[in-house]
């Protein structure tokens, strides 16, 4: 029965129906309908099927812990990605001025969670890693690559391909800084997944761009509540 299962959902025919619904149609859905602000729902019941079908394909070849690869955070791979890291933080930076300069906000957005709610930033550290940076690298990148690489073979090919539906999956914000940011995100993160195949690594690696984001006072735009 188990191996009937596993014949069907690693199919040609399952494959493409499931890439088709989960990284264009459900997107679609919540950009059409503006259901941003239920986010995190289809995150984590898209977070429970990737699980379920990932465990299923891969029961035979490794355990659900191996993915953490632990190994790979190292010094060797912890210091290219501050380094990376340095440089983007410093474009956030300007994109905030940038954008304080031509839009209307009450307070300008530059650092404006440290300077508003300060007591909030420790509390941001340590909740988004867990319960949005994990899930999205383990959908973009673990599973897709884990599912995909048949519809987009090559490894540059399979970088692109995550880091685009990555993107498709912000543009649900509904304004430019979401889409455009995370598909320079999700180059960066898809890269250093299909580098060490890390899920600690990757997610680490999100957790801190995204942790300065809402710092530089760019979380705005990565808030479902700031859709109208």
């Amino acid at each position: 029965m188990r191996e009937r299962v596993e014949q069907l959902i690693t199919s040609r025919t399952w494959l493409t129906v499931e890439f088709l619904l989960l990284c264009v149609a459900l997107p679609t859905v919540i950009i059409v309908w503006r259901l941003a602000p239920m986010m995190f729902f289809f995150l984590w019941s898209a977070t429970v099927y990737c699980y379920v079908i990932f465990r299923l394909i891969t029961h035979n070849r490794e355990s659900f812990r191996s993915i953490w690869k632990w190994g790979e955070v190292t010094w060797a791979n912890l210091r290219p990605m501050l380094v990376r890291f340095v440089f983007v933080a410093i474009g956030m930076t300007l994109i905030t001025l940038y954008i304080d300069a031509i839009e209307y906000f009450e307070e300008p957005r530059l650092f404006y969670l440290p300077r508003v709610a300060p007591e909030f930033v420790l509390l941001l550290c340590v909740v988004y890693p867990i319960f949005s940076a994990l899930p999205q690298e383990f959908i973009f990148c673990t599973f897709f690559f884990e599912r995909y690489p048949r519809f987009f073979p090559g490894k540059w090919s399979m970088i692109v391909a995550s880091a685009v539906v990555f993107a498709y999956a912000h543009v649900l914000f509904i304004n430019w800084v979401a889409p455009v940011l995370s598909l320079i995100g999700g180059l960066v993160f898809a890269s250093t997944y299909a580098k060490t195949r890390s899920l600690a690594l990757v997610t680490i690696e999100h957790g801190l761009y995204g942790n300065y984001l809402f710092v530089v006072g760019l979380g705005w735009f990565f808030f479902g509540g700031a859709v109208e």
